[in-house]
């Protein structure tokens, strides 16, 4: 297997890491992977990790519910029910910040393909990216998409959308300073930039530490605190005009974290500490599991 070498910071340019603990990939491989530290920014990553041309046996499971979305057991269940959630919420962020009823929009790692569809039917022509062959079989046949692989992502001409959307994605990304310019590249002048990821400065990832759902290693390479998030988004020449807590997120979170602790009741237990989650981050919503940030450019 060919490792991916981080040998300085992609945020900051730095090389004095430290590891913060050992996680395990309880979806695909029972694989135990680092979680390092830049001392310099406070950038955190896994590492070692598969090169991206072979990390995909990671994803090759029925369980990962993004890319065969399945409805097999109670935790796949609930995050079902808050997609639909939050499929409106979103369409109601992207019109509130775009200041646009319709427009182009591209969604990278598109998954099945439920938010770009949601947007087409409200008028918005609708670009999609996903690497999963899977996925994007199920977006064309249940959606009539037609999803570009990774690939096509160079190939957008400068300035070609309206908004750019990256649910839960950038935490994936190898290529990471490399995709900030290719989205700075492409997006419109007064486009906004909207990106999801979870939080592990976040109430849950602080309770459940290395047993926190969220960090999904290997499948998750970046961990992005609030102002690590910023930073990003300074030194590619984005704004961050709006941050948004997720507090659902917490709930499936937390049930996915007391699975993995094996406990007595995880449904129980992970709704309680979700309740817990979601309190905290009224009052601070930089405590919230995931956080969606959203950009402009300079």
């Amino acid at each position: 297997m060919n490792i991916l070498k981080i040998d300085k910071c992609p945020l900051c340019g730095g090389n004095h890491f430290e590891e913060v603990m050992t996680c395990t990939d309880h979806y695909a491989s029972g694989e135990s992977f680092q979680i390092c530290r830049c001392k310099d920014c406070g950038f955190q990553f896994t590492h070692p990790v598969p090169v991206e041309a072979e990390i995909g046996r990671y994803y090759e499971t029925p369980d990962y519910i993004s890319h065969s979305d399945t409805h097999k057991g109670l935790m796949n269940r609930v995050y079902h029910w808050v997609r639909r959630v939050m499929l409106a919420r979103k369409a109601r962020l992207v019109k509130h910040n775009s200041r646009l009823s319709q427009g182009s929009l591209l969604d990278i790692g598109t998954g099945t393909g439920y938010f770009p569809h949601f947007m087409q039917e409200r008028g918005w022509h609708v670009s999609a990216i996903e690497k999963s062959p899977q996925a994007r079989q199920f977006a064309k046949e249940h959606f009539e998409l037609d999803v570009a692989a990774p690939e096509a992502l160079n190939e957008f001409a400068d300035k070609s959308f309206d908004v750019i959307t990256l649910w839960h994605v950038m935490e994936h990304l190898e290529h990471l300073n490399e995709t900030w310019e290719t989205l700075k590249r492409i997006l419109k002048d007064q486009g906004i930039l909207i990106i999801a990821v979870p939080n592990p400065t976040s109430f849950d990832a602080e309770k459940y530490k290395e047993m926190w759902g969220a960090y999904d290693v290997p499948r998750h390479l970046w961990h992005f605190s609030p102002s690590v998030m910023q930073q990003f988004g300074a030194k590619h020449d984005f704004i961050l005009c709006e941050r948004h807590p997720m507090p659902f997120d917490a709930f499936y979170v937390s049930m996915l974290s007391e699975k993995y602790r094996k406990s007595a009741f995880p449904f129980i237990k992970g709704l309680i500490t979700g309740a817990e989650a979601w309190i905290v981050s009224l009052a601070k919503k930089d405590r919230s599991s995931s956080m969606i940030y959203v950009f402009r450019k300079k």
